[in-house]
């Protein structure tokens, strides 16, 4: 299958990369070779655009943990230094987590991220076959839903299977029902070919109008994001007044789940992904909490021989930063 003939040079790069890499996943999977998602380095040359009036002075703004206590395939030193570069161009002060949370280990710290956890039995050679076992225990889970109540912030982050598993426990803390697999748009396919790019839209609504896409002003309004593939979750009954879609799948998507990443075929479990989403706010009491479906489109990253950007570097997908630092200011209160 070949990239649409009306995308940017840049979108047809990035699908063409992708097609490459799905087929030697699937030409040599069978010899234990590494996942499509281990290919992907960060591009360190990444530089966040010039903030006109950042939220707070350089160094002087809330603390901002990036989880790497738990086998995250995303930190703070590797994957996700641009993510970390952002937001403390914006002032925040940006840490890595490296301990168990609880009282403690939490007590100053205004937004806890965890992106693409992992238990250590996943992690290992990169195992990303079912059982996808948890990667936070109930005590921790305690922890961080009792410091979110009293008014922490929460940034989950959950990749497709095996990242969305691991988290489903910590996520159904506070009402958000992961399933752990792949989203694509059906006319991409999974497998040889296929692209998992979504482009959410303010104007067909899978864009939510709602504080982290109106921002502050209108130089801070976010119009379109970019995903790179990802998960899918529901919210439960409970959030109807307290939460907002962000990302709202529409029309042929399927979610398909796999019991080995990345390996598809006909006996592959799937169902509808529309009206499911990839992206939300929710309220939890005192506390806040942004639960994402997808973990490049806050970084930047580069992917194949050729070095595709894939992520807030990615020229397709220019508000992808501006959208990172809005999810952050409603976390921390900036937007209200």
């Amino acid at each position: 299958m070949n990239a649409p003939s009306n995308w940017s040079e840049p979108m047809q790069a990035f699908f063409c990369a992708r097609r490459t890499r799905a087929v030697a996943i699937l030409l040599t999977i069978a010899s234990g070779s590494v996942s499509l998602r281990a290919q992907q380095i960060v591009d360190s040359a990444y530089v966040p655009p010039h903030l006109s009036h950042p939220a707070y002075a350089a160094g002087t703004g809330p603390v901002v943990v990036i989880d790497e206590a738990h086998q995250n395939f995303h930190t703070m030193g590797a994957r996700y230094l641009p993510f970390a570069k952002l937001l403390r161009a914006d002032g925040y002060v940006v840490r890595p987590g490296a301990a168990r949370y609880d009282s403690a280990t939490l007590a100053g710290v205004r937004v806890l991220v965890v992106a693409n956890a992992l238990h250590p039995s996943n992690a290992r050679g990169q195992d990303w076959r079912l059982p996808v076992l948890a990667a936070f225990d109930s005590a921790e889970i305690a922890s961080i839903e009792r410091w979110v109540r009293t008014g922490g912030s929460l940034w989950l982050i959950a990749d497709h299977m095996p990242f969305a598993g691991a988290v489903a426990d910590l996520a159904r803390a506070f009402g958000v029902y992961w399933i752990n697999g792949f989203a694509f748009p059906e006319a991409n396919g999974p497998g040889p070919g296929g692209s998992g790019l979504i482009t959410y839209r303010r104007s067909d609504r899978s864009l939510g109008d709602v504080l982290v896409t109106n921002g502050r002003g209108a130089d801070e309004r976010v119009d379109s994001v970019v995903t790179f593939t990802g998960s899918a979750f529901r919210l439960g009954a409970a959030h109807a007044d307290s939460a907002w879609a962000v990302f709202t799948f529409r029309a042929h998507t399927r979610v398909w789940m796999p019991r080995v990443a990345w390996q598809f075929g006909d006996s592959v479990a799937s169902l509808a992904g529309d009206g499911l989403l990839q992206g939300a706010l929710l309220v939890h009491s005192r506390g806040r909490v942004a639960a994402f479906g997808e973990a490049a489109m806050f970084s930047a990253q580069v992917t194949g021989p050729r070095r595709t950007p894939m992520g807030m570097n990615a020229p397709f997908a220019p508000q992808n930063a501006q959208f990172a630092l809005n999810v952050a200011h409603w976390l921390t209160g900036v937007l209200r």
